[in-house]
């Protein structure tokens, strides 16, 4: 078990407590620098570095021999008298489950300390990082580094606690980022004295800023009707709706040639302020004021829950710092901006009926509103899309919240791979506060969540990004019970086509042949998010990995069995295949960290390494030989789709 630190409050550094983010000095902005909180960080960096790295094939390690189910373990770098080892037990999907605390270096034959920068430099040539993407990676490694050793110092946490804890407690103690990417949650852009502000994980409520914009220049659309003027109304109140008209009358402008658009306080500061600088002299953009309401950043960083009024929606703003391979603005381009409520207006009409969906209690969080700055000078200048054409623009999600019935809580779905400073799994305290064994958690945990993405992908042809982050999990009495999906106009693709869609619906559109059709569920359940987890509980003792994938063969043969309607698709697309290449997303980032996959296109520039045996191949014959599980998840399908 990695060693604990007690955490010091910045008093017990600088003298001055109490003084915010901005107001630290720089003593205080590196205080959780500590030599052994960085020994702790690096160490746990390197071990996901050589699991996911070796699961992709960059690095082979040698097997020198075995201990007990582990085996002993040797990497090296082509040059250099370098050699690492560590411990570890192969599971399927060719997992490497390392034991952090048996990780040593030695250089000439020599002990040597731990360095996650020094490893990626050491091994460059393996993983095939070119001269002008390393430098970048090595800052974004670094700034996941500082990042982790901030949250160990700062935000200490118990498992039980937080098993019980809200929505925002959960959202704000998240410490790792995605499961997969090395890479996974660097914030390049962010000043030492800005994290506290900005990151998640500070918890630092503030407002955002506001800016009035020349109508001719803002594109909206709304929801079923939602007008612009409606919406400002209810996100603004009329009192700081009637001040920013003030403020636009007072430079003797004309409030109604102007509409309000929200913007990131770093965004404004960092970004706009400066190079915006002739639509601001022209009065085209004026700055009318932060916000009344507090708000809080999610783990998704642009999107803001309101802490002030809680019931209000969610807000999402361009924000354009470099973040697991892309800049972030990427995402909020006019062109997505324009179609993105009429694109969950039809989502909604299509899965609204789904009687297979209601029994699972299946929902969605629909973007309501959004709202995007034309800049005329870049219009000019760049035809086609850029991520400085999408910097100023912002979306408003409906509030999950309202969708929780009594008894419920709501957490992010990357919780269950949570892991507090004491080393316990998250899932372990949810599993033994439910009263159930982990088979049967794990059994309703598959209906909430896989059974739903099955249904859509063969009902209906979509298929989601459903990592943790985007899902929103439902829990009931520690039990997981349903799944609520978000980030669905920009993460959403449709495997046909689309030549029967709406134009705003064929954005989304992405034909998908041969295996691809099920790539979404291979790589980005199977491998990004169903592999560490079934790490997770092996290691811990909750449930072996292998019994992980019996459950998870078990749900998918009873989704089928379910559906007969839908056989020319299951034998179509099996999902029961003996093998399945290997899609590489660290490769992706290796190879280009700051644009990871081209706008509009996501499926070409996918990585494949070889292929990998189908952890739930031959899930029918697996069946057979144990009637016990069958009969018991049967009943459930019974329940849950059946009605009986």
């Amino acid at each position: 078990m990695i060693p604990l630190h007690k955490p010091l409050a910045l008093s017990d550094l600088t003298g001055e407590a109490g003084r915010s983010a901005r107001g630290q000095s720089a003593w205080a902005a590196i205080a959780h620098l500590d030599p052994s909180i960085w020994a702790d960080v690096n160490r746990l960096l390197i071990r996901k570095a050589i699991t996911e790295f070796c699961h992709e094939l960059l690095l082979k390690p040698q097997i020198l021999g075995n201990d007990g189910a582990y085996s002993l373990c040797e990497l090296a770098p082509r040059t250099g008298n370098v050699r690492y080892r560590f411990r570890a037990r192969r599971l399927k999907l060719e997992h490497w489950l390392i034991d952090p605390v048996s990780i040593e270096k030695t250089v000439n034959g020599g002990a040597a300390e731990l360095d996650g920068l020094r490893f990626i430099v050491e091994f460059r040539d393996q993983l095939g990082i070119g001269e002008a993407m390393l430098p970048v990676y090595l800052n974004e490694i670094s700034s996941i580094l500082y990042g982790h050793a901030y949250k160990r110092m700062y935000k200490p946490h118990n498992a039980e606690d937080l098993a019980r804890a809200d929505f925002q407690t959960i959202e704000i103690t998240m410490t790792e980022g995605h499961p997969v990417f090395v890479a996974n949650s660097g914030r390049l852009g962010f000043s030492a004295s800005e994290y506290p502000d900005f990151a998640p994980e500070a918890a630092q409520p503030l407002s955002i800023f506001w800016i009035g914009v020349r109508h001719e220049y803002l594109t909206f659309s709304g929801m079923d009707g939602l007008s612009y003027e409606t919406l400002v109304e209810e996100e603004l109140g009329a009192g700081q709706l009637a001040a920013f008209n003030d403020r636009l009358s007072g430079l003797g402008l004309k409030p109604a040639e102007y509409r309000f658009l929200p913007v990131h306080p770093w965004q404004w500061d960092n970004h706009m302020a400066m190079g915006f600088a002739p639509a601001i002299a022209n009065r085209d953009i004026v700055f009318v004021g932060p916000s009344v309401d507090k708000y809080q950043p999610q783990q998704s960083i642009r999107t803001f829950f309101n802490r002030s009024n809680p019931d209000k929606r969610y807000v999402k703003m361009a924000l354009s710092i470099l973040n697991m391979g892309f800049l972030l603005n990427r995402g909020l381009s006019p062109e997505d901006m324009a179609t993105t409520t009429a694109f969950n207006e039809w989502l909604r009409d299509l899965l609204a009926g789904d009687p297979v969906l209601t029994k699972v209690g299946f929902s969605l969080i629909h973007e309501v509103a959004t709202v995007s700055y034309r800049d005329p000078w870049l219009e000019a200048a760049i035809a086609g899309d850029s991520p400085h054409k999408n910097s100023v623009a912002a979306l408003w999600r409906e509030n999950p919240l309202a969708l929780a019935k009594s008894g419920e809580r709501l957490m992010t779905m990357a919780a269950l791979l949570h892991v507090d400073t004491a080393g316990k799994p998250l899932i372990g305290s949810l599993i033994s506060g439910s009263g159930q064994s982990a088979e049967s958690w794990i059994e309703q945990y598959l209906i909430a969540y896989l059974t739903p993405i099955l249904h859509c992908l063969y009902a209906h042809d979509l298929v989601f990004m459903p990592h943790g982050e985007n899902v929103v999990l439902v829990i009931k009495a520690s039990r997981p019970v349903r799944i609520i999906m978000k980030d669905l106009a920009e993460e959403i693709r449709i495997l046909t086509d689309g030549a029967t869609l709406p134009e705003a619906v064929r954005r989304n559109c992405v034909p998908a042949k041969g295996e691809l059709y099920l790539d979404g569920i291979f790589t980005d359940v199977f491998d990004c998010f169903f592999r560490p987890m079934a790490a997770l509980l092996d290691e811990h003792g909750l449930l072996p990995a292998d019994r992980f994938w019996d459950l998870v063969a078990a749900n998918v043969a009873n989704y089928q069995a379910a559906h007969p309607e839908l056989k020319a698709k299951f034998i179509a697309h099996d999902i029961f295949a003996a093998d399945f290449a290997r899609n590489c997303i660290n490769r992706l980032q290796l190879r280009d960290n700051q644009n990871l996959i081209e706008p509009g296109n996501p499926d070409r520039d996918f990585v494949f390494e070889g292929r990998m045996q189908n952890p739930i191949a031959g899930g029918a014959a697996g069946r057979s030989r144990n009637p016990g599980l069958t009969r018991k998840a049967m009943r459930l399908v019974r329940i849950y789709f059946l009605g009986s």
